[in-house]
């Protein structure tokens, strides 16, 4: 399995002295082959190719501008995944790439704190992408948060809408107990 990544990520990856590299690949009984000028990584499964396919994923994320500490969850719990929103597709200047990413953030990150604190997902936005880390539910609506924010929307329309998603979210899972 081959996943390619910015080389910039690479040293995030690999993490001080291997560290993060050997973690991960004692974690899931998995190899990497780092490729540090092409930004490739090969994964090769070992016993559990299930858990190789979780590497790959922890790879992408990372490679997404997730720190290793914030993606390992992809490890812990199945329900977890990782989506990519690729902003290019709306922005056709680098202007256009700044004023989205910027309307994603928020003034000091609010928005996207406000994003992850209301859906439960984590949030990287790194490139000429958005990459989210959550259940589908969560990743759901935060995806949709996101595409507001890039059509345009009102950031208060934004904050109301996932009001409203966290409040059916909470009583969903009040009646799973």
């Amino acid at each position: 399995m081959h996943v390619k990544i910015p080389t910039d990520r690479i040293g995030v990856l690999v993490g001080p002295s291997g560290s993060v590299k050997s973690t991960l690949e004692e974690k899931t009984g998995a190899e990497m082959v780092v490729d540090s000028d092409t930004g490739a990584v090969e994964i090769i499964a070992g016993e559990d190719p299930i858990m190789a396919m979780r590497l790959a994923e922890i790879v992408k994320a990372i490679g997404r501008g997730f720190s290793p500490e914030r993606a390992y969850p992809l490890l812990e719990d199945e329900m977890l995944m990782l989506d990519v929103i690729d902003l290019s597709r709306v922005c056709n200047t680098k202007s256009d790439m700044a004023r989205v990413k910027g309307r994603i953030i928020g003034k000091d990150g609010r928005t996207r704190e406000i994003t992850e604190k209301l859906t439960g997902v984590g949030i990287s936005v790194y490139g000429k992408t958005v990459a989210v880390i959550g259940n589908p539910d969560q990743i759901r609506i935060a995806r949709t948060a996101i595409e507001m924010l890039m059509d345009g929307a009102p950031h208060g329309a934004v904050y109301g809408y996932l009001e409203k998603k966290n409040q059916e979210l909470v009583s969903s899972s009040i009646g799973d107990l």
